[in-house]
């Protein structure tokens, strides 16, 4: 792993520890390994670092849900890895609600979470505006409780596909 790589990865377990209150360049610096001035040389400031946080957090949720199937199947594989991948690694899904409450009063960070989530939505081309905006809450939602996450997100795509019974 590159210095580089080292001081996102100490700065992304600081903020899923910490939150953004606890996010320190020198506490930062000293788990990757490298003296404090030179964190600079990688990041001119704490906002190029919460930068690539997001790109490294946002880059971990991408499902690689399949096109194939109708809608409802299609909607079922991405709620139940989403569902998986909360309970599995809750510590990813702290991170990324720490970036969307950063969001709303960082207007660079918000551009940053903003590109993300689109490519979100358009991953859940073929669902309407208000479902693909249903779905977008219920997982940040359903996150904060990681360990009833997959029943949540179960519960959701049932409703969504009318009552049919969703496995994963």
């Amino acid at each position: 792993m590159s210095k580089r790589e080292a001081l996102i990865v100490a700065a992304y377990e600081a903020i899923a520890r910490e939150g953004f209150e606890g996010l320190r360049l020198r506490a930062v610096a000293a788990q990757a390994g490298i003296d404090h001035s030179t964190l600079h040389h990688y990041f001119g400031t704490k906002q190029d670092l919460v930068d690539a946080v997001v790109d490294h957090a946002t880059g971990q949720v991408r499902t690689g849900t399949s096109a194939d199937g109708s809608r409802e199947e299609r909607l079922c594989r991405h709620l139940g890895m989403v569902g998986a991948m909360i309970a599995e690694r809750p510590e990813l899904h702290i991170v990324l609600r720490e970036l969307d409450l950063r969001s709303l009063r960082d207007p660079r960070t918000r551009a940053t979470v903003a590109a993300h989530e689109e490519g979100w939505r358009s991953s859940l081309a073929g669902f309407a505006g208000d479902e693909v905006e249903l779905i977008i809450a219920t997982v940040k939602g359903a996150s904060l409780c990681p360990e009833e996450a997959p029943a949540v997100l179960k519960s959701l795509c049932e409703l969504l596909c009318g009552g049919r019974p969703c496995t994963f």
